[in-house]
């Protein structure tokens, strides 16, 4: 697999399925997460957390890659993610309202795993949508 497909797929069906057996086949245990200037050690356990607490949110989560671009080591991918709104998550109770969110991930490779992770979700405009949250008065 090369690198667009081996992102494609840890999404589409790793993250999709909930696979965390697989988790290690496609994630660096150094690998990173990039937020702005920050860089977070997170290595394959870290990956797995995450995982696991965005399935307790939205426990039947699906990933949809719409679009991919890739430069080097770097794969850019665009993403749909619907999910049930089933957990607590930011001290917001859970609603039982499925959520499709877009977003953007940017995932460098190096020897076939993940090294790093980055990315934006439009999770607000999602909870707007569902009127789970509201604007201020």
């Amino acid at each position: 697999m090369n690198h667009v497909e081996k992102v494609r797929f840890f999404y589409e069906s790793i993250t999709s399925e909930h696979l965390m057996d697989e988790v290690l086949h496609y994630v660096s245990d150094q690998c990173v997460i990039r937020t702005g200037d920050k860089i977070i050690p997170v290595g394959i356990e870290g990956m797995k957390q995450h995982m696991i607490e965005v399935r307790q949110t939205y426990p039947d989560l699906k990933m949809l890659i719409t679009a991919q671009y890739c430069d080097g080591d770097y794969v850019i991918s665009e993403f749909i993610m619907e999910g049930t709104h089933q957990g607590e998550w930011l001290g917001m109770k859970p609603s039982g309202k499925k959520l499709c969110i877009t977003g953007v991930n940017i995932d460098k490779v190096l020897n076939g795993k993940i090294v790093e992770h980055g990315g934006a979700a439009n999770t607000f405009e999602a909870l707007f949508a569902a009127k789970i949250i509201c604007p201020a008065p």
